[in-house]
């Protein structure tokens, strides 16, 4: 890695931090809702299955959660090793944002955590759910605060900068920027699929090995009715968020679309070779007028080039296209998968006997889209996040200038460190999950719940 620079080196290693980070949390979030469901069925009819259900899953929670924090600890130490003039510049703004996800969300998860793992058999049915209820609403209050950050660094407003130091003037301009509402439902919608595909991936993987209970039928249902249900509203509020991009981020979508020149009846390419050297594409595939009308709902309609956003002295003012534009498509491509997976399942099982009625190529299919959402979500990420290169704050501090002054190769060290660790933790994280759909599979796990009025208390939920 000598060839590549402090801030290159630092870019990547931050990358890698929270690529690996977000993994976790796009589970929490929705899957604490998805607790709250299995409790609120079992408190309604008193069926044991969807305890079983509860029991399961709750150890995945557990497992994803655990990850999430250690890993999000170690990401949040690089504000001070490898981008000082982040806080310096903005952490008037930063700091207190960060503050509110602490005090407001993670103090609530990690409180009432415990409760839900292991009250169950020691407090009344009522405060087990409502320990369920607060873990997953404050999942939800954590990602909130973090997006309301990482949308402010997109779309800054309510601030004025003193001295190269930005200090707030709004509060509610801050939190309520352009681009948080679009964002915000964008990401709750991105884990409501990772969570709903990595059940239906999972719970396929159980019936494949031979387990035909009713907890197994129950929730691979449910991943299959959640993917269909949410995947046509996120690819509505993607769409709602592409408009807000272009009109606040346009060199973004330039990028995305591999658009060089401003004009109407852009084709929407399917496949291309950005060359960024030429400032032109190779190999174009595309479909006349499509980007023109997705973008502007006219065939007609003007899409902005990347070549607007030039220097005089031929530098770049826009993020990396290739990288960019490839992201996008993964995204995109991922999302079409979705779709066909989870429609053509639900039609054959609607037509068919339920889980019976899927053919074995079908339910096969689900098991490696168990990540797909992982998939999606990164891809995503990039693109949003690389899309705003070059600036870490749009239009208020560029990437370069926030970069701390540490020697290259040290940088390069401890992100070889951090890839090796972090291969080893995900696969072992991977193989964890394995390890427990074989295991219920197979009946090692016992998590049947005795009967007995729902608002009791019953056995606890069963160590491994």
């Amino acid at each position: 890695m000598e060839f590549m620079d402090t801030l290159m080196l630092s870019r990547i290693q931050f990358a890698a931090n929270i690529s690996f980070h977000i993994l976790f949390p796009t589970i929490t979030i929705a899957l604490g809702w998805v607790l709250v469901f299995f409790k609120w069925r079992y408190v309604r009819t008193s069926d044991t299955v969807w305890m079983d259900a509860y029991f399961f899953w709750v150890k995945i929670f557990a497992l994803s959660f655990a990850m999430g924090v250690v890993s999000g600890i170690t990401m949040s130490f690089q504000f001070g090793t490898n981008w000082p003039g982040f806080m310096e510049s903005v952490g008037n703004i930063a700091g207190p944002l960060l503050a509110y996800e602490i005090l407001t969300a993670f103090f609530m998860e990690a409180a009432f955590l415990g409760i839900m793992l292991f009250g169950f058999s020691r407090l009344p049915g009522w405060a087990h759910t409502g320990a369920t209820i607060l873990v997953a609403v404050g999942t939800t209050l954590s990602t909130f605060w973090i997006l309301v950050l990482n949308s402010w660094m997109h779309t800054p407003q309510g601030f004025e900068m003193r001295d190269g130091v930005a200090y707030a003037t709004d509060w509610f301009a801050i939190i309520f920027n352009p681009s948080m509402p679009y964002r915000l439902v964008h990401v709750l919608l991105a884990s409501g699929l990772t969570v709903a595909f990595l059940i239906a991936g999972l719970s396929a993987l159980r019936w494949l090995l031979g387990e035909r209970s009713a907890e197994v039928r129950k929730t691979l249902r449910l991943g299959v009715i959640m993917g269909a249900t949410i995947i046509p509203l996120q690819i509505y509020a993607g769409d709602m968020h592409g408009l807000n991009t272009l009109e606040y981020q346009p060199a973004k979508v330039a990028a995305m679309e591999g658009n060089w020149d401003t004009q109407g009846n852009v084709p929407l390419l399917l496949f291309a070779l950005p060359d960024e050297g030429a400032r032109e594409n190779r190999f174009e595939v595309g479909i006349p007028s499509g980007a023109s009308l997705i973008l502007t709902h006219r065939p007609d309609g003007v899409v902005p080039g990347l070549n607007d956003f030039v220097a005089e002295d031929g530098t770049p003012l826009h993020p990396p296209v290739t990288a960019v534009f490839w992201s996008f498509r993964v995204m995109v491509g991922t999302g079409m998968a979705m779709l066909l997976m989870s429609w053509t399942a639900l039609f054959l099982m609607r037509r068919g006997r339920g889980v019976e009625g899927l053919p074995r190529p079908v339910v096969w299919a689900f098991v490696p889209m168990a990540f797909s959402g992982w998939l999606a979500t990164l891809a995503g990420w990039y693109t949003t996040e690389i899309g705003r290169q070059p600036w870490l704050v749009t239009g208020v501090l560029s990437t370069d200038a926030a970069v701390g002054d540490v020697a290259p190769a040290l940088v390069a060290t401890t992100l070889v460190a951090y890839l090796a660790i972090y291969a080893v933790l995900l696969l072992a994280y991977i193989s964890v999950l394995v390890y427990l759909a074989a295991r219920k599979a197979k009946g090692g796990l016992k998590t049947a719940v005795a009967g007995r009025p729902a608002s009791g208390a019953v056995q606890s939920m069963p160590a491994e």
